[in-house]
């Protein structure tokens, strides 16, 4: 039964902790690794909320990432390409060693807000101790045990779908007039506007798929 753990680290046990104190305004959330055949472990990263030239500039002197590559642009966020230094331990054990997936992570100013899952209570374990013998510290916030891949499995939602679906409701961003913007929501929810309406097409998309649309037995 794989293991959904939500924990805070301290972003100089983790990475980017140069750049985030230098550009304290801006918000990092981690897209997509990528491990290549030489163990090297490459993040795509959205960076938003304030001044990309202050941080692109706290970027060349940061210490965890190198190879550092704009890949693409949004509204007021870019995405980035680099390659993770060794400093950056903990991810590169867990991902690498360990087969764990990061779900989410977000980062700013001191601090990273990280979601990944692990293949049982063992990797967690393992995990945990290697972050005790390296003196990582951390802050573990929530444990899930998750008997199948997709919470809200009836209708294909992921925990972060349903959460943001719901707290959108609540808010007043369906209401006409909307009581609510996106960005508005999206500073509530303190990640990008960006990311913010990939959670709607996504958890949109799962809805209608799963609500409105059907498989003939025959099609299968």
């Amino acid at each position: 039964m794989s293991i959904v753990a939500e924990f805070s680290v301290r972003s100089d046990d983790f990475a980017l902790c140069h750049s985030l104190t230098e550009a304290p305004h801006m918000i990092v959330e981690i897209e997509q690794v990528v491990a290549t055949m030489e163990n090297k472990v490459m993040p795509y990263f959205w960076v938003s909320g304030g001044d990309h030239a202050e941080f692109e500039e706290a970027l060349q002197n940061d210490g965890s990432v190198t190879g550092v590559a704009r890949i693409d642009r949004a509204d007021d966020a870019i995405l980035y390409r680099a390659e993770w230094t060794k400093n950056v331990e903990t991810i590169v054990y867990a991902y690498v060693e360990l087969g764990a997936t990061i779900m989410d992570a977000v980062g700013r100013d001191r601090y990273w807000e990280l979601r990944m899952r692990f293949d049982d209570r063992e990797a967690l374990s393992q995990f945990e101790d290697y972050c005790k013998e390296n003196r990582i510290s951390f802050e573990l916030n929530q444990l899930q045990e998750q008997e199948q891949p997709m919470a809200s499995a009836q209708y294909d939602l992921t925990t972060k779908q349903r959460e943001t679906l719901v707290t959108a409701l609540e808010e007043g961003y369906y209401e006409v007039p909307q009581r609510i913007s996106m960005s508005e929501l999206a500073d509530d929810m303190g990640v990008s506007q960006q990311a913010l309406s990939k959670r709607f097409h996504a958890a949109h998309r799962n809805l209608i798929t799963s609500t409105l649309t059907f498989t003939h037995p025959d099609d299968q």
